[in-house]
């Protein structure tokens, strides 16, 4: 039986790791001005009394995936549309990375008889073998390169604002001794150039907030065209 969800009552998820990744994409769904009925949430605001309760990572949406995917299969069930987003992470860092991601999505698609029939940069497309269900994966940062949501941010970030996040960039890569691991940089790099915005402390919902990010770069855009494709 999926998990009941404390905090999660709708028809439409976008399932993330955590809490950044849900401000982000609340954000974009609202710029968008996607269905209202859209819920970005992540694995800990489902049910945790549990002997095992899920944590907010990238294994914790996996472990999810399958209650909402048998959801999603269940005519009678709050779930109808869904989509996941998840970062590739680095294979050099115990992260997966691209390819082993979706390896680890495509083998929980198959228990439920799902497969993937749209592989590209554009996002990705699971269909079920009778074609009564679908739902949608986009791994950060562009569905083929190792990386995380911060990396597509990056891509994406306006011209106007491009000199301070170089600057940003310059100041992380000049500190020593660095407190945080090789695979973090583009954390590091994101959260000193939103310390520097004028209103310092925001999260990544900032980005989109703000109108930090240019919406009409490629990769905003294919972004923006498969949560479409999904919701719509």
């Amino acid at each position: 039986m999926a998990r009941i969800a404390n905090t999660v009552n709708a028809s439409y998820i976008l399932l993330v790791e955590g809490e950044a990744d849900r401000g982000f994409f609340e954000q974009v769904c609202k710029w968008l001005q996607l269905n209202p009925l859209i819920k970005p949430a992540a694995p800990k605001d489902y049910q945790r009394d549990f002997e095992q309760p899920l944590r907010n990572t990238k294994q914790g949406v996996l472990k999810l995936l399958h209650d909402l995917l048998v959801e999603l299969l269940d005519e009678e069930a709050a779930t109808q549309r869904l989509a996941i987003v998840i970062d590739a992470d680095y294979k050099n860092s115990n992260g997966l990375g691209y390819q082993e991601t979706i390896e680890q999505v495509c083998k929980i698609a198959t228990d439920y008889d799902f497969a993937l029939v749209e592989d590209n940069a554009h996002g990705l497309l699971f269909k079920h073998s009778d074609e009564a269900a679908e739902f949608g994966l986009w791994v950060m940062p562009n569905n083929s390169n190792e990386g995380m949501l911060e990396d597509f941010i990056k891509q994406c970030i306006t011209v106007v604002e491009q000199p301070l996040f170089n600057h940003a960039t310059n100041i992380v890569t000049a500190i020593e001794p660095k407190k945080f691991a090789p695979h973090h940089y583009s954390k590091a790099e994101v959260a000193t150039w939103l310390a520097w915005q004028s209103k310092p402390g925001h999260g990544l919902y900032a980005v989109v907030k703000d109108d930090l990010l240019d919406s009409d770069h490629a990769l905003f855009q294919e972004l923006a065209s498969w949560l479409k494709q999904i919701f719509t």
